[in-house]
């Protein structure tokens, strides 16, 4: 079983976090994300895994390699030209062989059975099976109307108003015949979702949807990436300690995951789940709530509270300050008495200084220097970096 992974996008819309890694290096619970789908799909069985490849490919190999260390095989196919999620895919056919293969994004996080999918796709032989699942926004997706025999009858991509007549939406998970490959132009920009479905539909070929069961995200905003550490946070079951430890009269409930050399300051309270890398030290007094997750070498100074926040590595976090569902990236330092609301994005190496409030849902860009007392109501964006946050 062959499975094609699609790692060519800039991951525009979680900027500006992708600045200086691909999309599926974001870091997931201490993990670049794309790890955690490649255990997943060796674990079901699908260990001949390709990789197509554009965005600053260079750290994706890095974190993967051969693949070995996942129990898989993993080739890599190079983009010189923006190929559309389908184009890609072509691009690596000389890889896919003359069976059915299952195609996955680089950026997605999943739970669910895709050996189960595989099969399913198998018995009933489609040119294509669509994975869907139900969302609470389907605006967002390419949604499908679908018959009791799975066929689908419909499709359209990111639907307005009037237009959405199901809450099926596509995972950009499918299993396809090498078929599919007569039907997408040769070193051209094409997209299954805008592209091949409603070809193949004119052409009156069969399309299957396949009712996907669990938890799946795409990672494609920073309100999906947090949700998506969540479940994986939600996965651990106990308390796992690399390393030594060391902890003054601090409460710790688990489930958490320890790296080594971590200091927890005086009545200082970590509810979990909660992961911390090797090498961070805690203040006194410091309350970390469930679903947090903390990276190497980082400071927290006393005093300060952090709910269900992501820090990456070497983040250091000023006296009495409060961060609730925020991202803060590589080297990023925070001063005392702030407020980091939810949902916002600090980029690599910003520096804010003290009693500064950061507004829900904003972004600041790497590099920048955030004045004593300032109010962020809007994203602070550096000119020496692109300042678009739409797209892929």
């Amino acid at each position: 079983m062959k499975v094609c992974i699609m790692c060519g996008g800039e991951g525009t819309r979680l900027r500006p976090l992708t600045f200086e890694r691909p999309k599926p290096c974001i870091s997931i619970v201490n993990k670049p994300s794309i790890e955690h789908l490649v255990s997943h799909l060796s674990n079901l069985g699908f260990h001949d895994i390709i990789i197509t490849v554009g965005y600053k490919s260079d750290a994706i190999e890095q974190a993967l390699g051969d693949g070995a260390l996942f129990g898989a095989t993993i080739s890599y196919v190079y983009e010189e030209t923006k190929l559309g999620t389908a184009g890609s895919v072509k691009n690596a056919r000389h890889l896919l062989g003359e069976k059915p293969f299952l195609v996955v994004g680089g950026d997605h996080l999943t739970d669910i059975n895709l050996l189960e999918f595989y099969r399913d796709h198998l018995k009933q032989s489609p040119i294509i099976t669509i994975g869907l699942i139900s969302v609470d926004d389907p605006s967002e997706y390419g949604i499908a109307e679908i018959d009791v025999e799975n066929r689908i009858r419909r499709f359209r991509e990111k639907p307005g108003p009037g237009e959405i007549f199901s809450n099926l939406a596509s995972t950009g998970m499918y299993v396809c015949s090498p078929d599919i490959f007569d039907y997408i132009p040769d070193e051209t920009k094409f997209d299954f979702a805008k592209n091949l479905f409603p070809l193949l539909m004119e052409k009156g070929m069969i399309l299957d949807g396949w009712l996907a069961r669990g938890n799946w995200s795409d990672v494609g905003s920073p309100a999906s990436l947090r949700l998506a550490e969540k479940w994986k946070l939600q996965e651990m079951s106990y308390a796992n300690i690399s390393g030594d430890m060391d902890i003054k009269n601090a409460h710790i409930q688990g489930p958490v995951d320890f790296g080594g050399s971590i200091y927890v300051g005086h009545n200082s309270r970590i509810i979990g789940p909660v992961a911390i890398g090797s090498g961070t030290s805690i203040g006194d007094n410091v309350l970390i709530g469930p679903y947090t997750s903390i990276g190497k070498n980082c400071i927290i100074r006393n005093n300060v509270r952090v709910l269900s926040s992501s820090f990456y590595n070497r983040v250091v976090i000023g006296q009495g300050t409060s961060v609730s569902g925020a991202i803060i990236d590589n080297e990023a330092m925070i001063g005392d008495s702030c407020s980091i609301e939810h949902g916002s994005v600090i980029g690599p190496r910003t520096v804010i200084r003290n009693r500064v409030t950061v507004h829900s849902n904003t972004r600041i860009w790497p590099d920048m220097v955030i004045p004593d007392g300032t109010t962020v109501t809007e994203h602070m964006l550096n000119d020496s970096y692109d300042t678009r946050c739409e797209g892929s």
